[in-house]
């Protein structure tokens, strides 16, 4: 059995878990459109059948069945509504619960695990997969040499293809942050995808084996989150912080989840969405499917999972603010273990700047070959034709360079207090200073 997390606003793939042929809907013909109440027995029977907990598919689908017959979606007549009602009805039973309408979607064809001691086939590369580079939006070394990775999806990895590309992808992104001295995922435009790749980029932090891994409880039995294959050079001291919010679900809650449990990350920001459970789209005749919940993960620390709740951040943040918060907790973990860390020091000091500063038009002047002007609540340097550069106040007549830390510059002033130059500082030292001459 293969699990795939996804959250409701992702939902295009089709089922992952071998599902049965939908049957015809009772008394309608098949070039008919069936009726809302049809729509939903038809829904009801489909959960009663495939939903995990048997107790809960049963009480769901009951209630599913009383509404229609007692006409609540009788007036539905644009298909689109009656989905939107249908899912509004079933989401609060669980955040996976998803209904679509679409008449020219394809009927999925049923994917079955190989006979017994048969290899599964390879997967073909999926054009749209290649071209979000499998969900990997950045990755980048931000100030004070903290790694950075925008993750937007989980997408499957074939483990038994050495040269799978979502895996090839992940290795990438991780080699690229393999210097840094902390490292920070951003998933709060995440909404889920596949327990592999969850697995593979944990087992990135974590050591091999640990039994820290999601189990997947279905009608089939379980099924571990642990990948079928570890990274192979796990960094198991570097820091860790996870960027969450609201938007945040499935997949991409299961990461933070399994990494908090096991004391390896830091998350930062806002609750997540609340859908633990996993499962896959199964279409139902008239153009609908339904996103059915077909395993419920338990996490070995925790002994539940994040339905409902969501992922509470250790350190709550507006998920606007949450990669700021979580690079600030970053550089001060550098600097406590090596106060003489320079780079990360002038980065934080940058962080926590408060950007007031008295008077900056006392500034502006020409210097020498140099410009310095008044822009909006900030300090501009122009020099010929290059780009200007924009300064954002640190302290008395000190500035940090806009988006480069490790770039400053120093104003002196004169016994009358007015601006007589300023010099250019960098991390390996002064570069040159610049007297004011208008």
């Amino acid at each position: 059995m293969r699990i795939v997390l996804i959250a409701a606003a992702l939902l295009a793939a089709g089922p992952v878990f071998a599902l049965p042929s939908p049957a015809p809907m009772m008394g309608v013909a098949q070039a008919e459109q069936p009726t809302p109440r049809q729509t939903a027995g038809a829904i009801a029977e489909r959960i009663r059948a495939l939903y995990f907990d048997p107790a809960a598919a049963e009480r769901i689908a009951a209630e599913l069945e009383a509404a229609a017959a007692s006409g609540a979606f009788d007036g539905l007549t644009d298909r689109r509504d009656l989905a939107a009602e249908l899912r509004t009805r079933l989401r609060p039973a669980d955040a996976h619960f998803n209904v679509v309408y679409d008449p020219d979607a394809p009927v999925a064809p049923v994917r079955r695990r190989p006979p017994e001691g048969a290899a599964p086939p390879q997967r073909p590369v999926d054009p749209m997969e290649a071209r979000t580079h499998y969900g990997f939006r950045r990755a980048e070394i931000l100030p004070g040499n903290v790694g950075y990775i925008d993750l937007r999806q989980f997408h499957d990895i074939d483990f038994a293809n050495p040269v799978d590309p979502a895996r090839t992808a992940a290795d990438a992104a991780l080699k690229f942050v393999s210097g840094a001295d902390a490292v920070i995922f951003d998933l709060r435009h995440n909404g889920g995808g596949a327990p592999s790749m969850v697995g593979y980029l944990t087992s990135a932090f974590t050591p091999a084996n640990a039994p820290i891994y999601n189990i997947f409880h279905s009608r089939e039995g379980t099924e571990s989150e642990a990948p079928a294959v570890f990274y192979p050079d796990p960094r198991l001291q570097t820091p860790v912080y996870v960027l969450t919010s609201g938007r945040t679900g499935s997949a991409g809650e299961a990461f933070p989840y399994t990494l908090q449990g096991a004391g390896r990350a830091t998350i930062v920001g806002e609750p997540t969405a609340g859908a633990a459970n996993p499962g896959g789209m199964v279409p139902v005749g008239g153009g609908f499917s339904v996103f059915i919940s077909m395993g419920s993960p338990r996490n070995p620390a925790t002994g539940t999972n994040w339905e409902g709740t969501g992922v509470i951040p250790d350190v709550a943040t507006p998920w606007g603010e949450a990669l700021d918060r979580a690079h600030a907790l970053a550089l001060e973990q550098i600097v406590a273990a090596d106060p003489g860390r320079t780079d990360a020091v002038w980065a934080l000091e940058a962080l926590r700047a408060d950007g007031a500063a008295a008077d900056l038009s006392a500034y502006a002047g020409v210097y020498g070959e140099q410009t310095v002007a008044v822009t909006g609540s900030r300090l501009t340097i122009t020099r010929g034709r290059r780009p200007p550069v924009v300064l954002a106040p640190l302290g008395p007549n000190l500035f940090t360079v806009v988006g480069d830390p490790s770039r400053r510059y120093q104003f002196s002033r004169d016994a009358a207090g007015r601006v007589t130059a300023f010099d250019s500082i960098g991390l390996d030292g002064p570069g040159g200073r610049a007297r004011r001459t208008g």
